[in-house]
């Protein structure tokens, strides 16, 4: 028997492991992960409650790319989160010069809600 065979039908190559023919798969190459929290929430989110999506993007070679722009959409969005809400509450740098731990603390609940959101609408919508 060939160790590598070729069908011409479906134009997949066939290797021989034992006493069968594997198809020769290679997945597609995906581009470098740089996501940090959200995405890695965004994957365990994935792996967990959308399985065949997640699936769907590791076939296609898209699943760091999809985590990479979840990451980086979720911490833009935080930063205009946390802007807007601390200049509606009237949290500046003024107020920090002259309440610093009331300052920490506002800006606490500010990121907290913030995040809330951000996980709510990007990492698990």
């Amino acid at each position: 028997m060939e160790k590598h065979i070729y069908d011409e039908k479906n134009g997949l190559g066939y290797t021989l492991y034992g006493d069968y023919y594997l198809p020769d798969l290679e997945l597609p190459e995906d581009e470098e992960a740089h996501y940090g929290k959200y995405g890695m929430l965004r994957k365990t989110y994935l792996k967990e409650h959308r399985k065949a999506y997640y699936q769907m993007l590791i076939r296609q070679g898209k699943l760091n790319k999809h985590l990479n722009k979840v990451d980086r959409e979720a911490h833009e969005r935080m930063d205009i989160l946390v802007a807007q809400m601390a200049e509606k509450q009237g949290v500046t740098e003024l107020f920090k010069a002259e309440q610093p731990m009331l300052w920490v603390r506002k800006m606490n609940g500010i990121r907290t809600a913030a995040e809330e959101m951000v996980l709510t609408e990007i990492v698990y919508g």
